[in-house]
């Protein structure tokens, strides 16, 4: 396997992984937060990373002598740790500052950098699968944030949603 092919699909398979986590997150969320608006929000977009991760799945290498599924990982123990950080979020204001304002954001300007350094002759299916991935994440992250801010309505929350952020961000510094 040339090293370019190699590559991608460590891109790709990193790209499934994290989709993938983020379904399992936040459908779990749906059953923990008490919220009917928000339950409707993590389960919309709970389906929406389980797609993305069988697009990234479907942009993987097919060969013999390579499993693809041996690609499907985390990019790196940072993502790994910051994602037991989003998991541990206690509250509803936690989880939604820590999807639509730390995770969903990083995420975006990741695809975005991938799909404007991308070549369309020897990504072009990668790169529609980019676009596609970004027009949803795009529109989550905004009514993420329309979510949160109605959510905002005393010092105290807003408080917890800036050191929450804070926590976060922190954990990505390495990523």
């Amino acid at each position: 396997m040339t090293t370019f092919l190699a590559d991608a699909a460590r891109v790709v398979g990193g790209y499934a992984w994290l989709e993938e986590r983020l379904f399992e997150t936040l459908g779990v969320w749906v059953q923990a937060v008490p919220e009917p608006e928000v339950k409707l929000r993590l389960a919309a977009d709970s389906h929406h990373h389980a797609w993305h991760a069988s697009l990234w799945r479907e942009r993987l290498p097919a060969l013999r002598e390579l499993e693809a599924e041996q690609f499907v990982a985390a990019s790196g123990p940072t993502v790994e740790s910051f994602l037991a950080g989003l998991r541990s979020s206690a509250t509803t204001i936690d989880k939604l500052v820590g999807v639509y304002r730390v995770l969903l954001p990083r995420l975006v300007a990741t695809y975005q950098r991938h799909l404007e350094g991308g070549s369309a002759v020897t990504e072009g299916p990668t790169i529609r699968a980019l676009r596609l991935v970004l027009a949803d994440d795009l529109a989550d992250w905004r009514d993420g944030e329309l979510l949160i801010q109605r959510l905002l309505t005393t010092p105290g929350n807003v408080e917890r949603a800036s050191a929450q952020q804070a926590r976060l961000e922190t954990l990505l510094i390495d990523a």
